[in-house]
């Protein structure tokens, strides 16, 4: 029995924390089967001299996570390191793990004492270029010890003597900047020399200044890059040195000319490129500006960063009629590319990315503009100067599969990689099964995510690159299968407490970049802030991860944020009611709980629905499904308040959802049983939240089954629901239904996405319009929920329990499928299940961590085991 796998803040490691109360979780593996954890012992030590900080004590307790520090405050800049031993329900105690280290950011804001620096001159409306700034360093003796702290208003690369200590890492995340901006730890005790050293800073647009949304808003947040560094060093001879970005900096410009995160770089090789980094101080650069420090605190870090993942050779390079040479990497993702470029070739080189090639065989473009009076391409261009270069940009982002690449010379595979940029996540989650399609399926929702799941949760990497709300909202779920997004999304959530509206309303994207949410389309951010399924995510992401993670912690912090959400959407439905309707509950207290005004999406792209279901809403709102969502998110925090002790709170918001639902019956249930706009969605959303009484749901199961077999066995669902159907189906006794919608193979399905060549999840059903120019975009997560049902259903793995303490085991056998494996990462390790159907006998084996149990479902029972490994035979129920 040995504790491994020690983490800090959910981090191996963490260079920089910003707390003096880490949390702490460990795995424990080679403990005897059926057993769990009764207790633990921290100890944590200062790392450099190994003077003890904190004996936790021999601590009862089942759970290897969420363990709080319970010392004296930790202080700042100072690393530390700590282990742990555990004792299982036998008494047995386990060996010390292996020591884990981690190091303390700057905990006071007053320790954070650099200046603020931009280039002392007023930028141009149009200026795109990136800006660099360095000072100059004389040293008298090795460096023993050395940290950097650094930020910058826009995104940045950091330099000591040359080298690049920031990588393909984007950062700083994107941030609501007028709340928060985050600063990262850089050791860089190895990086100095004795005698003269270098310090360098490039400072790109990024989200601060650079394009953002579907309508390329600029200068969102200042029109001047800026740059904050603050380096402590410990010298040998025992002396100690503080660098800090002041007026003993010097900046200017060189050859990146346009560097957005959407338009992409423009580098412009005629011009000095790299000289400022190693060779004497170019005469360019002027003394730099001090400017105000961003209204936002700066805080650190607080998970893994932006990198390259993974890198993607060509399977394909052709000419397009018009003579471009066309690239294709095979699969759809986010990234950019790494080019190699000949002498000869040029003068200029325009590099084009999109997801799609015409019928005819070039690029296709058009499809990912919404606004047609501000065309703008997702490219880069090179300009050369008579030599070799290999060209890859540094702060940009692009969604494709293929590129466009005109005058480079005639490309091999070799001269050219697509670099697979996202946030560094553990992937886990594994699943497996006999229909090579349903892998297909797997692989392109977890293509989805990773395009996606970069420094804020997006919703395509094309077309907007937004945060919206809704998207997260349905997918959180889904995305704790695949990866552990515990501290990614923790931060997501902590944004969006940020940015709520003094009436507890959420903007529909977060971060919320602009107050003009779309311009000429819509109004503006204040007038769709009250869309309910998008603002949920204040009260049903957190609870998704405690679900999942048993993240109490998470209900804490999010606590008043989900209460003010829910507030706002009493305060709908008090005060507001729609033109179009009357009293149609009645005179009385039930009308008063109908939300029927403020702006709704509605399920939001059903098959064959688009900007007409937008231009409906406006005008009638979706009272039904808005609704719906108040009854479903008071429900919810009415388990919240119960898991966090708020007895009071918890008896008042089950009562509220007890009246919300009467009143969505009142207002929403015809007396034959039909529901709302008698659309599938309806249905679902009715009986996944419990809406209807028990005995009147076998006649709505009926209903949505009958309106499937209407549709020619086709799901009718869009962006709220689809996530909720196929469970729904499965957990009313209809399976079959719920495997003949995923095995659909013509439009709209899963499918028949992939028999048209997806490797990623589309935005809509369609994708295509009938003449084959594609619609919308094509890297979308959010249709991509239903993967959970391949986990659950499919593969029978499920949690009952919060963080997988207890997980039910109880495969869907059907849809042709004769075999299928799921594994999970959890908090207590590995949870895994895998079937076979040979001769009509299935084969189940399931493997369950130490310090958790299972429930395995059985033909006429149901069977409790332990931690280990069991293995079942049976016939399944005919």
């Amino acid at each position: 029995m040995r504790p491994v796998a020690l983490r800090t803040e959910l981090l191996d490691s963490p260079l920089g924390i910003g707390t003096a109360h880490p949390c702490f979780d460990w795995r424990v593996v080679d403990a005897a089967p059926g057993g769990f954890q009764s207790a633990y012992r921290i100890q944590v030590e200062d790392a450099a001299s190994a003077t003890e900080v904190w004996d936790s004590g021999e601590v009862a307790g089942h759970r290897p996570f969420g363990v709080r520090y319970a010392g004296q405050p930790l202080v700042s800049s100072r690393a530390y390191r700590w282990r742990v031993a555990v004792r299982d329900d036998s008494g047995a105690l386990s060996e010390w793990s292996d020591w884990a280290g981690f190091e303390t950011a700057k905990l006071a804001a007053e320790e954070l004492v650099a200046t603020w620096i931009a280039l002392d001159e007023t930028p141009t409306e149009d200026d795109a270029s990136v800006v660099t700034f360095r000072r100059d360093l004389d040293l008298p003796a090795h460096v023993v010890r050395g940290r950097a702290y650094v930020s910058a208003l826009g995104w940045y690369k950091f330099f000591v003597n040359g080298r690049d200590l920031t990588g393909t890492s984007l950062v700083p995340r994107w941030t609501p900047m007028d709340h928060l901006v985050e600063y990262q730890v850089y050791d860089v005790t190895d990086e100095f020399r004795i005698g003269g050293n270098i310090l360098g800073m490039a400072v790109g647009d990024g989200r601060y200044r650079g394009g953002l949304s579907a309508f390329d808003r600029r200068r969102t947040y200042g029109d001047r890059l800026g740059a904050f560094v603050q380096l402590e060093l410990d010298l040998a001879d025992g002396s100690a040195v503080r660098v800090v970005t002041d007026g003993a900096w010097r900046g200017g410009r060189g050859a990146i000319r346009r560097s957005d995160p959407m338009r992409g770089e423009r580098r412009d090789l005629r011009l000095p490129f790299d000289d400022w980094l190693t060779d004497g101080m170019p005469e360019r650069f002027a003394p730099v500006a001090a400017v105000p420090a961003p209204r936002g605190e700066l805080v650190a870090e607080s998970l893994a960063r932006v990198i390259e993942v993974d890198e993607r050779a060509p399977v394909a390079i052709t000419i397009a009629p018009s003579g471009a040479q066309i690239v294709d990497f095979g699969q759809n993702l986010a990234g950019v590319v790494r080019i190699r470029l000949d002498a000869d070739a040029g003068p200029e080189v325009r590099i084009t990315y999109s997801e799609l090639v015409s019928p005819e065989g070039e690029l296709e473009t058009a499809y990912m503009f919404m606004d047609p009076e501000n065309p703008r391409y997702f490219r880069d261009d090179v300009v050369l100067a008579g030599v070799e270069h290999v060209f890859q940009p540094w702060f940009s982002i692009q969604g494709f599969r293929f590129v466009e690449i005109v005058g480079a010379q005639p490309l091999e595979p070799d001269d050219i990689r697509a670099v697979v940029i996202s946030t560094e996540l553990e992937y886990t989650g594994e699943f497996h099964c006999s229909d090579p399609r349903l892998e297909q399926l797997e692989s392109n929702v977890r293509w989805s995510l990773r395009s996606n799941f970069t420094d804020t949760p997006t919703d395509c990497p094309t077309r907007e690159r937004a945060g919206w709300t809704g998207d997260i909202q349905v997918f959180a779920e889904t995305a704790t299968l695949f990866v552990d997004v515990q501290a990614y999304l923790r931060r997501y959530l902590r944004n969006v407490s940020a940015e709520q509206l003094p009436d507890g309303r959420i903007p529909p994207y977060i971060p919320s970049e602009t107050s003009a949410f779309s311009g000429p389309l819509l109004a503006t951010l204040d007038q769709v802030s009250s869309a309910v399924g998008w603002g949920d995510v204040a009260v049903l992401t957190p609870w998704d991860l405690y679900l999942a993670y048993d993240d109490r912690d998470v209900l804490e912090r999010q606590y008043e944020t989900a209460e003010r959400w829910v507030a706002s959407l009493d305060a709908l439905a008090r005060n507001g009611r729609h033109w179009s309707r009357q009293d149609v509950v009645g005179a009385g207290e039930l009308e008063r709980w109908v939300v029927d005004s403020g702006f709704h999406w509605g399920e939001w792209l059903r098959p064959g629905e688009g900007d007409e279901e937008m231009e409906h809403n406006w005008t009638f709102g979706r009272p039904v499904v808005a609704t719906a969502y108040f009854a479903h998110s008071s429900a919810v925090l009415a388990q919240i308040a119960g898991v966090l002790g708020k007895e009071d709170d918890r008896r008042r918001y089950e009562e509220q959802a007890s009246l919300i639902r009467q009143a969505w019956r009142r207002a929403f249930v015809t007396s034959d049983g039909r529901i709302g706009d008698d659309e599938q969605d309806d249905y679902v959303r009715a009986l996944a939240f419990g809406l209807l009484e028990a005995g009147d749901e076998p006649a709505a199961v009926a209903r949505l089954v009958a309106k499937i077999e209407a549709a020619g066995m086709h799901l009718g669902t869009g962006f709220l629901s689809t996530k909720m159907l196929l469970p729904t189906l499965s957990a009313h006794g209809r399976s079959d239904v719920a495997y003949a919608l995923l095995l659909q193979e013509t439009e709209p399905g899963w499918l028949a996405q992939i028999a048209k060549g997806a490797t990623t999840i589309w935005e809509r059903w369609d994708g295509f319009d009938p003449d084959g120019r594609p619609l919308a975009s094509h890297n979308h997560y959010a249709l991509g929920a239903v993967a959970s049902w391949l986990y659950h259903g499919v593969a029978g793995l499920s949690a009952s329990a919060p963080g997988w303490s207890e997980m039910r085991v109880d495969p869907r056998i059907g849809g042709g499928i004769t075999s299928a494996s799921a594994r999970v990462a959890t908090p207590y390790g590995p949870a895994a299940t895998a079937w076979s159907l040979v001769d009509g006998v299935v084969s189940l084996e399931v493997e369950v961590p130490f310090s958790a149990r299972a429930v395995v479902v059985l033909p006429g029972e149901e069977r409790q085991v332990g931690s280990g490994t069991h293995r079942f035979s049976y016939r399944p129920a005919p």
